[in-house]
């Protein structure tokens, strides 16, 4: 029989599947929600057990001779570096009369240039009080500083501006005396001579006022830097209130434990490689999803969808069993108590026809020794079930979890339907999951999905895999009778890598 598959290629599979990720993210919202509780109750905390300790800050009006007004900041940029100086330091230290080192003192201060010429000085202490008494001593400290500093430029300019103009005065004295010699003497035939010197002398004039008038300059710049640097923002205790820094800290947590919480649960999805949607685990498991079913009943207006869902799942499964004359078997894997259920509800609803039995195949006899309520079916076990006579319906039910025993599964049923939790098996073990039903012979009719992402809509059907879906088993039936014996056939799965293997499951 010719098959054909609209399946893509695993070659041509992209190296990220960008929908599958953010579905299992999203699973995943238990981590990731319980990493934001945890990082804004941290924060919080943090803020509660580790409040900021006790600041005051002062801003410093600050004027330079040099002020242009397309300065980028340079100027305010140096007052910072000279405030953070052993120097500054030392002197409010001095001015406190404390025995702290300089170096110690600076760690507890910094500054910020606001503009161009506002400096602003924060300064932490054991308390409010010492805090402020320290930010008003640094501050003073470092107006005293840049005075002085003002200062001495201005006078070392104007001490070599006057220092030049003497050197000038010398040099004009000298002029004065040549001509004055010459006139004396009374000598005419240096007439160029001397209109040089008189020329020199008009120059030497000229600079020597030009140097008193420099000298005055420098000094009368110095007052109005000395007037503009000034406190212009006494030192106060910044104030802390601790439900704003706790909800502050709070939120920066939430958000920080939400990005650790969501980058975790995308690399555990990535290195795990768990299939959750539809296509998905049908592609991995070779065989097409029938039925999905949530976890728990869910929330109130939700139940009776639910319950419908059970109850047609239950009608479908029950005319599957009754139409065949091959045992059928339930094999679990990630969800042991809704299978149980799913198998009970089926034999229950096949009981009316005559007698119904479950053969409990789970590991520790999860079905066979629970209590009986009255009107369940027949629960047994795997050693119950093999002196059972060969009449009725039966109902294996098995798992293949890791660790299964696999040629014991055919003697739960010659045919299964596998109930796979969504997100439990990675895609390498629902690779040897069929892989091991092929190789026992064992036909899967359908999968039926626990705990389905609501929002995938992906298709699960393997439109190449009418033998081994249930709308195919009609066929496989007119077969069967017709050659008066079963045969258990399988159809190839198409070539898809096994991620453990170097091998292809076909």
């Amino acid at each position: 029989m010719s098959t054909s598959t609209t399946s893509e290629s695993p070659t041509s599979a992209p190296l990220l599947d960008l929908q599958g990720l953010v579905v299992s993210v999203r699973r995943r919202r238990r981590l990731w929600c319980t990493m934001a509780v945890l990082g804004f109750l941290a924060g919080a905390a943090i803020a509660v057990l580790m409040p900021p300790a006790p600041s005051a800050m002062t801003k410093v009006l600050v004027a330079h001779a040099e002020d242009q007004p397309n300065d980028t900041g340079t100027l305010i940029r140096t007052d910072v570096a000279v405030l953070q100086t052993t120097r500054v330091a030392d002197m409010a230290l001095k001015s406190l009369k404390s025995s702290e080192k300089p170096e110690d003192f600076m760690k507890d201060y910094r500054g910020t240039g606001l503009t161009n010429n506002l400096l602003e000085i924060d300064v932490t202490a054991d308390s409010d009080a010492e805090a402020v008494a320290r930010a008003k001593a640094l501050a003073d400290a470092f107006v005293t500083d840049h005075v002085t500093r003002m200062q001495d430029i201005a006078k070392a300019e104007s001490k070599a501006l006057l220092d030049q103009r003497d050197r000038t005065k010398a040099e004009l004295a000298q002029v004065n005396k040549e001509i004055s010699e010459r006139s004396t003497a009374g000598d005419t035939t240096g007439a160029a001579s001397i209109e040089t010197l008189y020329a020199r002398r008009a120059e030497l004039n000229s600079r020597i006022a030009d140097f008193d008038q420099r000298a005055a300059d420098a000094r009368t710049g110095t007052p109005s830097v000395i007037a503009g640097t000034q406190v212009v923002d006494a030192a106060r205790a910044v104030p802390h209130s601790l439900p704003k820094a706790a909800a502050t800290d709070a939120v920066i947590g939430l958000v920080l434990g939400l990005f650790l919480g969501l980058a975790l649960a995308a690399v555990g999805v990535v290195v795990a490689d768990r299939p959750v949607l539809r296509r998905d685990i049908a592609a991995n498991l070779g065989a097409s999803v029938i039925s999905e079913l949530p976890r728990r009943s869910g929330r109130p207006w939700q139940r009776r969808r639910t319950r419908l869902a059970r109850e047609r799942l239950t009608t479908s499964l029950a005319r599957t069993v009754r139409g065949s004359a091959e045992p059928v078997s339930l094999l679990e894997l990630g969800c042991a108590r809704s299978t149980s259920l799913i198998a009970l509800n089926v034999a229950r609803a096949l009981s009316d026809e005559g007698p119904v039995a479950v053969i409990d195949g789970l590991p520790g006899s999860q079905l066979s020794g629970r209590r009986q309520k009255p009107g369940d079916p027949t629960v047994l076990s795997g050693e119950q079930a093999s002196a059972l006579p060969d009449q009725g319906h039966l109902i294996g039910v098995g798992s293949v979890a890791p660790g299964t025993a696999w040629t014991d599964l055919q003697y739960l049923g010659t045919q299964t339907v596998l109930v796979v939790r969504a997100g439990h098996g990675s895609a390498a073990w629902l690779h040897t999951v069929a892989r091991q039903l092929a190789d026992q012979s064992i036909p899967v009719i359908g999968v039926v999905l626990i705990d389905p992402d609501p929002r995938d809509r992906t298709d699960g059907t393997l439109w190449d895999g009418l033998q081994t879906a249930l709308r195919g088993r009609s066929e496989r039936s007119d077969r069967q009778s017709a050659t008066g014996r079963w045969q258990t056939e399988r159809l190839p799965m198409w070539a898809q890598r096994v991620p453990d293997s170097n091998q292809e499951a076909r």
